[in-house]
């Protein structure tokens, strides 16, 4: 690793993550970008080995840069460094082409182990990213068998856009009823939205 580039706002944590990088790889040089614009302006200063990424910027969501970074014609290893654990940003993260996802709130020394990592070909996760990712692709028959066939109709339902008060006319339910299983399902497959509720729809087979 010879270049990185830290796309970070915070002062402090900007060295915090420089220190990171070199700690991990003792040779390299380090660029910072303290938000999207900046980031923007400094892809083409030269090739990148590593990025890390932070994704609440103050000019934009990082994803944005993570996009950029994997169109490069050498895309550097890309890993996301955040506070954020949850599907709403693991998700856009890995799908724009982040290879690594790292909790800031863990100890300095276990970063710097699983980026080393990297010259192994091990992707840098945290443990709680990695239990997240495969309690996701686990198989949804366990899922399934949570629900009865009403709830799995609703979650079908719910799945395709359909508001409460649809539900309950398409169902042929009232809409306190709809509501009651809408509850449920959250409940039962531990999910909070929509999105969640779509995501899992899918993987069971309810949905295309």
């Amino acid at each position: 690793m010879k270049h990185a580039l830290i796309v970070e706002d915070l002062p402090d944590t900007q060295i915090w993550l420089s220190r990171l990088a070199k700690m991990a790889f003792p040779e390299v040089s380090v660029t910072v970008a303290d938000c999207v614009e900046t980031a923007h302006s400094v892809l083409s200063v030269r090739p990148y080995d590593l990025a890390l990424v932070d994704l609440g910027l103050p000019d934009g969501n990082g994803v944005e840069i993570i996009t950029a970074l994997s169109n490069l014609k050498t895309p550097p290893v890309i890993v996301v460094t955040t506070i954020y654990d949850d599907d709403r940003h693991l998700f856009p993260a890995l799908q724009a082409g982040a290879q690594g996802y790292l909790l800031k709130e863990q100890p300095l020394e276990l970063l710097t182990r699983q980026l080393c990592g990297i010259l192994e070909g091990h992707p840098p996760l945290s443990p709680a990213i990695a239990r997240r990712l495969l309690g996701f692709f686990q198989p949804s028959q366990q899922n399934a068998e949570k629900l009865n066939n009403r709830e799995r109709e609703t979650l079908g339902l719910l799945a395709k856009g359909m508001k409460v008060g649809d539900l309950a006319n398409a169902m042929g339910i009232t809409r306190n009823t709809a509501s009651q299983y809408v509850k449920s399902i959250y409940r039962k497959l531990n999910i909070s939205s929509r999105a969640q509720a779509a995501l899992q729809a899918a993987r069971m087979g309810l949905i295309d």
